[in-house]
């Protein structure tokens, strides 16, 4: 048989499927790769499956081959479309291209069909690595595909041994939001913490314990309260901070801070004047625009992307746990 369906072109996909074997066998067979160890009965199923579909080898894919590739993949299950998140692609993007590279951008939606097609696709433009990024921090489950690449996280990590893996400084960033509460000369500090379980959740709650200590402040654990990570749990906590007695509290994101604020405004308590509010992650479509505008703690989304390329590339180099953390820095406003 020759040919595919339709009259689609045949590709690496269609032969590795045929032979039974991956798309980065195929490639190494079609393009003879030196060194590629390749037992001689997959090599002749490889070999047959090509000349049998009438595979031609992409003459792009090989100049790649020979001179090296240009591309660097970027696989996200939702960053792309994620206002905020989507800084991570940004600063991928302009890191690769000030080293002389180009971005390929997949979005996956979180479907692990499409992340499969995405990396095969990027594997077929012989790509010189992989960032796999998730629009939120948190483990992730390596893609077989992917350890066929090279490749590095972004905003994410996994236990695997010897994954790089780029992430937000969650203790530094918990321990930032309690110091801009402590330089505005505040004693009795509340931290709203989330109950979802996450590296958020625990880190930063370790950084606002962490500052505490640092100033001689006891660390008063009725002061540290969960709720939803979003406004209605933040409305739903302040009761619970004006009960207890905090001048200032410490957001578990910038959404929980608007919903403090609706309840404080509600009950007639002023901010900062009564009680300074800071958030997390300034995402500008909340924070900046808030009545007073917040101090928050910034995600640093665009450095996430920019590391990412440069760990890729061998630029920065990595701990010995292969992990790089970027600091989370503040962002002064009116609410502290």
């Amino acid at each position: 048989m020759t040919g595919s369906d339709a009259g689609r072109p045949v590709t690496m996909r269609d032969v590795a499927a045929a032979a039974g074997v991956s798309v980065a066998t195929v490639s190494h067979v079609v393009n003879d790769k030196p060194g590629a160890r390749i037992g001689p009965e997959t090599r002749r199923r490889v070999q047959a499956a090509v000349a049998d579909l009438g595979y031609r080898p992409n003459a792009m894919a090989q100049n790649l081959v020979r001179g090296g590739s240009k591309f660097i993949g970027l696989v996200a299950d939702a960053i792309a479309t994620t206002p905020f998140a989507g800084q991570i692609i940004h600063g991928a993007q302009d890191e690769a291209w000030r080293h002389g590279y180009v971005l390929l951008v997949a979005n996956t939606e979180g479907n692990d069909a499409a992340e499969k097609e995405a990396l095969a696709m990027m594997l077929e433009h012989k790509v010189r690595g992989v960032i796999y990024s998730t629009w939120y921090h948190r483990r992730v489950e390596l893609p077989p595909t992917l350890t066929e690449s090279d490749h590095v996280l972004v905003n994410c990590f996994a236990t695997d041994p010897g994954v790089r893996a780029v992430i937000p400084d969650e203790i530094g960033g918990g321990r930032t939001a309690a110091q801009l509460a402590i330089d505005a000369g505040h004693r009795r500090i509340g931290f709203v913490n989330t109950t979802t379980a996450s590296p958020a959740r625990d880190g930063r709650l370790i950084g606002y314990r962490d500052a505490l200590k640092a100033a001689g402040l006891p660390v008063d654990e009725r002061l540290i309260m969960d709720t939803r990570p979003d406004q209605e749990g933040g409305y739903a906590v302040v009761p619970a901070l004006l009960e207890r007695g905090v001048t200032a509290v410490c957001c578990h994101n910038d959404r929980v801070a608007m919903g403090v604020y609706d309840g404080l405004r509600e009950r007639g308590v002023g901010v900062p004047d009564d009680l300074a509010v800071i958030g997390f992650d300034n995402q500008e479509v909340i924070a900046a625009h808030l009545r007073p505008p917040l101090s928050t703690v910034a995600l640093p989304h665009y450095e996430l992307g920019a590391a990412g390329v440069r760990v890729l590339l061998g630029l920065d180099d990595t701990a010995v746990t292969g992990i790089v953390s970027i600091p989370c820095p503040p962002v002064r406003r009116a609410s502290a």
